[in-house]
């Protein structure tokens, strides 16, 4: 009875001991997500489908900048740290002024830089969408 018992601890010790390094393994291979960098000032671009101008434009975070009829505010900018793979990401809202004179909301969410036709603003007239986040600008503060 005692060899039994010998044997059978003895395979239950190496079973709990590879999946305890089967555990570790998988735990060290997890990436920690690092904190991302907050940014107050977030880069659009601007294109007018008449004229075909097109200017890159720098507002700050939770102000409002006019671009022809549309009223773009941007609600945060994020970068990752540089020890990850860059990506620039902006929660932003856009507001039409409307011929008589009423505000429409027309896009509400996330604008990626490195994928610029996944959610850029798309308007008859106008698209806009985010080329970066930044840390300042040589635009005045709005304070």
């Amino acid at each position: 009875m005692n060899i039994m018992q010998g044997r059978k601890g003895g395979w239950i010790m190496r079973r709990m001991v590879i999946a305890s390094l089967f555990l570790l393994g998988c735990l060290m291979s997890l990436q920690v997500k690092a904190e991302e960098v907050s940014n107050p000032v977030a880069t659009f671009a601007g294109l007018d489908k008449i004229t075909a101008r097109m200017i890159q434009f720098d507002v700050y975070i939770n102000e409002t900048v006019q671009f022809g009829s549309l009223q773009v505010t941007p609600r945060v900018c994020y970068t990752r740290p540089e020890t990850e793979r860059q990506e620039e990401t902006a929660f932003v809202e856009v507001d039409e002024i409307t011929l008589e004179r009423k505000v429409r909301r027309i896009f509400t969410g996330w604008m990626f830089a490195s994928s610029p036709g996944m959610n850029a603003v798309e308007h008859p007239v106008y698209d806009v969408w985010l080329v970066g986040c930044k840390q300042s600008t040589e635009v005045p503060s709005p304070n």
